[in-house]
């Protein structure tokens, strides 16, 4: 039976460099809940290694593996997946492109924390660099893993697709647009309005606790899992998504 579910599906954690450290996976998920979320996305910059401790305290709350993948052109994607082998598979591959510090805290802290919030280690790469990864190249290793890809914050003026290759081109398999907590509906669907062609969502991008859930999207489906949100964004067997 079809219910209506409220995602967050773009939210960081302490491990991403310009995240808040409260933003921890006992934090994010008990806000997540107090704002009446039923579903998040965990999506730190290039790296995914606090998803099974937030995994480990979901408290009845669903959580999809995710990252915000940054590409060769420094457009950020959104990359959902429906398990931790391939968001982990995809976490080696942005490795392979991604620096060592040389000091594990010189630029930022990074911090990869267990189940109970206590510190295991201080990421030493430089997270916020740009992978190898063209953006067509990228969508496809994505779905080949499995993923659902989306491009993030199409109205922000950097780091979206837009800002970077100036438009979306027919070619570019996006499963979803984000637009962010920053664009009224209306608005965006005045500035964006050609690309109304791809499903669109919005999230809020947290990197503040407070930020939790400041913006979300409704899924008609039939359960809160990733598959049902893929059916939703395809528009299959009545699941739709409500931006």
């Amino acid at each position: 039976m079809l219910g209506t579910y409220r995602a967050d599906l773009h939210i960081h954690t302490c491990l991403s460099p310009c995240a808040e450290l409260d933003m921890t996976p006992a934090r994010v998920v008990s806000t997540a809940i107090e704002k009446g979320l039923d579903i998040i996305a965990v999506t730190d910059h290039n790296t995914a290694e606090n998803i099974p401790s937030v995994l480990k305290v979901n408290n009845g709350i669903t959580v999809i593996p995710g990252m915000e993948l940054t590409t060769a052109e420094e457009a950020h994607i959104l990359a959902l997946f429906p398990d931790m082998e391939s968001v982990m598979r995809l976490q080696e591959i942005a490795y392979n492109d991604i620096p060592l510090t040389g000091d594990k805290r010189i630029f930022y802290e990074q911090v990869v924390v267990n189940e109970k919030d206590e510190v295991i280690r201080f990421n030493d790469r430089v997270l916020m660099d740009a992978t190898g990864l063209g953006v067509k190249d990228a969508i496809g290793i994505i779905h080949d893993l499995g993923g659902i890809t989306i491009a993030c914050h199409i109205d922000r003026e950097a780091f979206s697709i837009l800002t970077q290759l100036g438009f979306i081109h027919d070619s570019l398999n996006f499963d979803a647009l984000e637009i962010s907590f920053r664009t009224e509906k209306n608005r965006a669907l005045t500035m964006f309005g050609i690309y109304d062609r791809y499903p669109w969502i919005t999230s809020s991008d947290a990197h503040h606790v407070s930020d939790i859930g400041r913006a979300a999207t409704e899924f008609i489906m039939n359960e809160p899992s990733f598959e049902e949100i893929a059916l939703a964004l395809s528009g299959k067997e009545g699941r739709k998504v409500r931006f």
